[in-house]
């Protein structure tokens, strides 16, 4: 390996690293305070990315435009403390944490704009794959990289690693696809390459680094031997080292330059802002999986397949198909598979309908005679095509959920000649054998040799390092030694392959990569140890622990690809950072001293515990379906006094009662707000509010405008007979009226009563609806025993009501649905045989199936803007709610980033704060459309977008009414 250069020594000699109390300080008067995050909490919590290692941060700083980005290279040079760029924290080989000062630009570096037709598409670092992919949409293009986690992978990432993917191949690879970058380089020189003179002024400011760039260039380009090394290496995937490439493909330092930070991994530049050349998104796809008796029998079918026209090729043996073959939707017959198997996820894709049987019959073509163990089943549903890629890009998760606990789990991907991939991967088998790895697995993009590899593996005794040391070395001489592939192909260099660089490139390429990072970062500050890194031990040092935490997370792997959906991501922590916290929580608990434990216990309420939503929807986005909302309940339910419980208890048992409370409470307290002004009943709420957290420990609901009104009037009741449902309102719809400014003379109730009635839709609503909850609000706060009394009431009168399960149960608020239909393990025995016999449906469903059919529409709305709440999204009816919305309106938005609200129950009643952040992007959306109409199916969750947008929010219900009057 390389020794370390005398820069690198220096700086380690000389470094001097104030406190993070010293750090903020310093550094807040260019940058506001509060985005220079210090407290112990919020440290560890940015300590973790996807990988197997860990750091702790100094501090973590949110930089809001260049010149603070400028600000903080300036201050890392004069103090030496390293600097690490981070977007989405979902690499995978280390890249993205620092024990210096951790750089967040996935806070406010989220910018894009389609710009030529849709050809081109500008983004800042912190957007996420998937989100310009949705901008894109309306051109039927998107962005040429396609890695599994595009979905919560942010533009920073998939620039600074070259991503790739699935489909993309290296034709349309992050470096292919560049059109242009403003980059920042560690001296504070800023240039946008679009600029004509750009060139001019990267020779006039840096005319070192352009007289090296050109130097190595000539080099490169004299040395026969290394000019058809790097050509032949990067005709697959490479992602090895820096994309040395770079030195043939272009002539001017500009240009060479601006493609050496793809793939840089942050060592190089920072990345400000990258215009992309887009690709073709061909919405007509026909996708199979073939199972074969081999991984032989399925590598001989790359060719063929590739040949008729295949876009993804992804290869599985079968301990991958092992780990998801229990997992929902996942066909049968993949648990009766022979131990030998393998199978080839396909797919074709064309622009449009008129080439479908082109495609189909090239595919047919293909598979004649391949020796398959089930005949091959192709689909054109999109369901049902997503369902085969969710069995893909959930495999590394899912073998990392069902590690042993306190280990990890590890991915490599390497690339192979495609005519040796069957015999590297068995050979990958036999090492997985030698060294222990039983229950590894092997997937990957057999079209571009691209293998991938997940094991499972503890660090926490120098026998398991060395078991890994070990595994590496072997991995490495079959790769690089046996079959002169890549030790990296799409995931980054990182730290664990950055001891291997010079072994897969040779020491004449590992030294102009040295120099260039010398002659670019001269002081070494720059996301130091990633790629270059003199340290043969390299990659077995600041390795993370797992220690055992609550079951209800523990399989988390901490790939973060729950953090998109969290309404608390720019707020406080998002459910990965919940369980990095509580890890290192758990780490500490036994510690000599127990300063460090008792700080992150002091922020631990508010940050993990108060501002969760509790809303599930990590649980979605999670491909082992981890819902840390368990894990709050479980807490909140540890904090509460036995007073506490036992009233809630009480509550329960006479829920009429608060009903009756609520509506008084509403009524009161808009009479006060009529005498005396929203200010002071504002503040007279904040008042009890700190009261209450004092003496009670518990928060107070916090009056803010608008609030709903009590509803008025009796409840309406209906006969039973001829009822074809059982319609029970939620207990927000008993007790909530209109918001101000909102009409009052149909209430939700009514306006189902209506659409129901102009159907022909006979319901019956009980005379004893008060009284009966779902749960919901008493299961949030981590009340158990109250939750089961609740539901056991309600549930016990649904039977009642429906004839012992004849008649179905509507429901006309999604998150009290949610509750019920997912209670039936919190009831008691005799109420779950009771549960067994109901069917409970939310008023979407019903509206959907029974009303709308036979409900004539008179009217429709020019355009509607819903928000389908987090509920709705977990039942599976969002489309449903948006198939009423088309029947009652011309055009219908639901915004790109719709989202949770956060309002969860009464939580925005208490954390009004959450709920702001939580809608503050989907507002934005929605503040550059006018709609005529803004509907939903909760009512709390109407108050908060109400709230978030200035538009009032009304029940969709209100939306049939509407279009349905005569």
């Amino acid at each position: 390996m390389g020794a370390a250069t005398e820069s690198e020594s220096r700086i380690h000699a000389v470094a001097f690293h104030p406190d993070s109390n010293a750090i903020q300080r310093l550094l807040q008067d260019r940058i506001a305070p509060e985005r220079i995050l210090i407290r112990p909490i919020d440290r560890i919590a940015f300590a973790s990315d996807a990988s197997f290692y860990r750091l702790i941060p100094q501090a973590v700083i949110q930089p809001q435009g260049v010149e603070e980005i400028k600000h903080l290279f300036r201050f890392s040079h004069q103090h030496g403390i390293p600097l690490t760029f981070r977007a989405g924290g979902t690499s995978l080989s280390g890249q993205a944490i620092t024990d210096g000062i951790l750089v967040d630009v996935g806070r406010y570096w989220r910018s894009h704009r389609v710009e030529h037709n849709g050809s081109i598409i500008r983004v800042q670092p912190g957007l996420i794959g998937q989100q310009a992919n949705n901008a894109l949409k309306l051109y039927r293009r998107k962005i040429g990289p396609d890695p599994a986690s595009i979905a919560s992978c942010r533009i920073g990432g998939i620039l600074a690693n070259n991503a790739s993917g699935m489909c993309c191949g290296v034709a349309q690879n992050s470096y292919h696809t560049l059109n242009s970058l403003t980059f920042i380089l560690p001296s504070g020189t800023q240039i946008d390459t679009a600029d004509p003179n750009a060139d001019n002024i990267l020779r006039m400011l840096e005319p070192k680094l352009c007289a090296t760039l050109l130097r190595f260039k000539s080099e490169i380009e004299s040395d026969a031997t290394l000019s058809a090394r790097i050509r032949h290496k990067y005709k697959t995937k490479n992602t090895t080292g820096y994309s040395l490439n770079a030195f043939l493909d272009f002539e001017s330092p500009l240009d060479i330059f601006s493609h050496l930070l793809i793939g840089s991994e942050g060592t190089l530049a920072f990345i400000a802002e990258a215009v992309l050349n887009t690709v073709p998104d061909y919405p007509v796809k026909y996708t199979g999986l073939l199972l074969f008796p081999d991984l032989h029998a399925a590598c001989s079918a790359i060719t063929p397949l590739s040949t008729a026209g295949a876009a993804a090729l992804e290869l599985m043996d079968r301990a991958s198909l092992r780990s998801v073959e229990d997992h929902p939707g996942v066909p049968a017959h993949l648990k009766s598979l022979p131990e030998s198997a393998a199978a080839l996820l396909v797919e074709f894709q064309t622009p449009d309908e008129a080439r479908r049987q082109q495609i189909e019959l090239a595919c047919n073509d293909a598979i004649r005679g391949l020796p398959l163990l089930h005949t091959a089943a192709f689909t054109s549903d999109p369901a049902q095509q997503a369902m085969l890629w969710k069995i893909r890009k959930g495999m590394f998760p899912s073998v990392g959920a069902v590690r042993a606990s306190g280990t990890t789990a590890i991915i490599e991907d390497i690339a192979l000649p495609v005519d040796h991939l069957a015999d590297a991967a068995v050979e990958l088998r036999s090492l997985f054998l030698k060294h222990r790895y039983p229950n590894a697995i092997i997937f990957g993009h057999a079209k571009d040799g691209n293998l991938h590899f997940v094991l499972t593996q503890g660090f926490n005794t120098a026998l398991e390092i060395a078991q890994y040391r070990n595994f590496m070395d072997d991995v490495v001489a079959m790769v690089v030694g046996k079959y002169d592939g890549a030790l990296k192909a799409e995931h980054g260099t990182g730290r664990n392959m950055a001891p291997f660089v010079e072994t897969e490139w040779g020491s004449d390429a590992y030294r102009i990569m040295c120099e260039l990072k010398a002659i670019t970062d001269p002081l070494n500050l720059l996301n130091p140890g990633v790629i270059v890194n003199p340290d043969p031990e390299a990659h077995v040092i600041h390795l993370k622990e797992m220690p055992v935490v609550e079951p209800e997370v523990d399989k988390c792997i901490e790939c973060g690809f729950c953090e998109h959906s969290c309404p608390s991501r720019d707020l406080t922590l998002t459910p990965r950072q919940r369980i990095v916290v509580r890890r290192e929580m758990q780490r500490l608990k036994d510690a000599p001293d127990p300063t460090a434990y008792n700080e992150l216990d002091r922020d631990f309420p508010y940050m993990a515990l108060d501002t969760c939503a509790v809303d599930g929807l990590c649980a979605t986005d999670c491909p082992v379906s981890i819902d840390t909302g368990k894990l709050t309940k479980r807490f909140r339910a540890l904090r509460h006094t036995s007073f506490a419980n036992k009233t809630a208890a009480l509550f329960a048992r006479n829920f009429s009662l608060v009903e009756f409370g609520a509506r008084f409470a509403l009524g009161a307290g808009h009479f006060i707000q009529k005498i005396f002004g929203l200010s002071f009943m504002t503040a007279t709420t904040k008042l009890m509010d700190r009261m209450s957290r004092r003496f009670l420990d518990e928060p107070f609901w916090q009056w803010r405008d608008p609030m709903p009104r009590p509803r008025k009037g009796a409840l309406p009741t209906t006969s039973s007979s001829g009822a074809e449902a059982v319609y029970f309102p939620a207990c927000i719809s008993r007790v909530m009226g209109a918001l101000p400014g909102e009409p009052e003379d149909v209430t939700p109730m009514q306006a189902l009563l209506n659409i129901a009635q102009r159907a022909q839709v006979n319901l019956y609503i009980p005379r004893d609806l008060s009284g009966h909850c779902c749960g919901v609000p008493f299961s949030s706060k981590g009340f158990e025993a109250a939750h089961q009394t609740a539901m056991d009431h309600t549930i016990e009168s649904f039977y009642r009501w429906s004839n012992a399960g004849q008649l179905p149960i509507v429901i006309d608020t999604s998150p009290c649905t949610y509750g019920l239909k997912t209670s039936r393990a919190q009831l008691s025995p005799e109420n779950q045989q009771k549960f067994d016999q109901l069917r409970i449906l939310d008023s979407v469903e019903f509206a959907h199936s029974h009303i709308l059919p036979r409900l004539p529409i008179h009217r429709q709305l020019a355009s509607i803007a819903l928000h389908p709440v987090c509920s709705a999204t977990k039942l599976g009816i969002t489309s449903k709610l948006v198939s009423i919305a088309e029947a009652c309106s011309i055009h219908v938005t639901v915004p790109q980033e719709a989202g949770c609200c956060a309002f969860a129950g009464d939580r925005g009643f208490l954390h009004p704060e959450l709920t702001a952040s939580a809608t503050s992007i989907e507002a934005a959306e929605l503040k550059q459309q006018n709609h005529d109409g803004y509907f939903s199916s909760s009512r709390t969750c109407e108050i908060g977008m109400t709230r978030a947008t200035n538009h009032i929010y009304r029940s969709y219900l209100h939306l049939l009414d509407h279009a349905s009057r005569p």
